[in-house]
């Protein structure tokens, strides 16, 4: 079992998602909170859920009734265990792209979307990364397609993610790439459950959704 430390950031963690409206933590609070369990994910995000909630969920998904009995038994474990090696951290993550030219996709990159080089690699170059603020792509040269026709455009087979914390700074970027004459294959918009959103086509096919909250 975690410790109690981690299990309290874990409730927060769930009430932040439920204020930010960020729908996939609707299907774990349906699964594991009776009350919510009849609710669809737009009338979870909208109802009433305090940190006692968010705290009730850790609890059941730990296998135990209530908040109060997993503290006496997070408790009791820490009195009674050795100290434990602290298990890894990961620090960042970071999407493939498949491309044509990893020249002409850092210059996509850079020029387009304001990232910078972070470095490439062989000669010539057939891997690289680009970076913007905590955002990091890798780029990988194939020289045959990947995918079947348009099917990632049909199907809308997203290459990357990326967040944004406020809904100024998505919008203010949507605006940014507009004027720079990037192609979307999906304008600005708001989701049913509430993020805005929108997804760049880059030159080699790759879709790259940018997503940040309505409000």
């Amino acid at each position: 079992m975690p410790n109690l430390e981690n299990l309290k950031k874990q409730a927060k963690q769930y009430l932040r998602w439920h204020r930010d409206q960020y729908y996939p933590v609707a299907a774990e609070i349906r699964a594991a909170l009776p009350r919510f369990r009849d609710l669809d994910d737009h009338a979870i995000l909208t109802a009433e859920f305090k940190l006692a909630d968010a705290q009730e969920l850790v609890a059941r998904q730990s296998g135990f009734d209530s908040w109060q009995v997993l503290k006496s038994g997070a408790l009791t474990m820490t009195k009674q265990s050795k100290p434990a090696t602290p298990l890894p951290v990961l620090q960042s993550t970071a999407a493939q792209l498949f491309v044509a030219d990893i020249g002409a996709a850092c210059d996509f990159f850079t020029e387009k979307l304001g990232f910078a080089v972070d470095f490439v690699y062989g000669d010539p170059p057939f891997y690289g990364q680009v970076i913007r603020d905590n955002a990091r792509l890798a780029l990988r040269l194939v020289c045959e397609p990947v995918f079947v026709g348009d099917i990632r455009q049909r199907e809308h087979l997203l290459s990357a993610s990326i967040a944004l914390d406020t809904a100024n700074d998505i919008k203010q970027l949507y605006l940014g790439y507009q004027s720079a004459g990037v192609s979307f294959h999906q304008a600005l918009r708001t989701e049913p459950w509430g993020a805005r959103t929108f997804i760049v086509l880059d030159p080699d096919g790759n879709l790259i959704l940018f997503a940040g909250p309505a409000d």
